[in-house]
């Protein structure tokens, strides 16, 4: 029985061992790429009055871009193609952005603003917002929203992508079922 514990050992100290590291933020974007392509169609879930006009439109995402390190995501609401979710690193950090354009392309004065990666599992993240976006919320005369804290949820088994932004008194939340997809929807502005 010694001589077959130590040829085991001696086995296992031979085998190669494979990188088996976790990446949570790899895991989380390799969720959301699952959806690249593709356009779903959403509602808003939060309870929050002051999204009742959101409430009444039509909303689709469209995961647009998973090219290089960068996923882009449109957002329509109604009629209104002017939002891009942008999922990308910054310096090594992970970050989301929101890039806002009017219909001419322009960007809007209050755009790319979003924060580096807070928590993370794989299927969430969160991104409270970063000092850049603090700074343009002050410029813009809305500091209230230098609480902020948005977050993404990928659960391609459950059939949902969720986004939320989320501080004191305000939580507004929108689910997407991406078990069925929808038509594409048209080019977003600034494309």
């Amino acid at each position: 029985m010694k001589y077959i514990s130590i040829a085991l050992l001696a086995l296992t100290a031979c085998t190669p061992q494979t990188n088996t590291e976790f990446n949570p933020v790899q895991n989380f974007k390799d969720n959301v790429r699952v959806f690249c392509g593709q356009a779903f169609a959403g509602k808003i879930i939060s309870t929050d009055a002051a999204d009742d006009e959101w409430r009444a439109q039509d909303i689709k995402m469209h995961v647009r871009d998973c090219s290089g390190d960068e996923i882009k995501i449109a957002l329509h609401v109604g009629e209104n193609r002017s939002r891009t979710w942008i999922l990308r690193e910054e310096d090594g950090v992970f970050a989301l952005r929101h890039d806002h354009r009017h219909k001419d392309g322009s960007a809007d004065a209050l755009t790319f603003y979003g924060g580096h990666l807070g928590a993370l599992t794989d299927t969430r993240a969160e991104f409270p917002a970063d000092q850049s976006t603090k700074d343009l919320f002050d410029r813009e005369n809305i500091s209230v929203s230098n609480a902020n804290t948005w977050a993404m949820e990928a659960r391609p088994e459950d059939g949902i992508f969720m986004y939320e932004m989320r501080r004191p008194n305000r939580d507004f939340r929108i689910e997407f079922d991406t078990a069925s997809p929808i038509p594409l929807p048209p080019t977003p502005w600034g494309w």
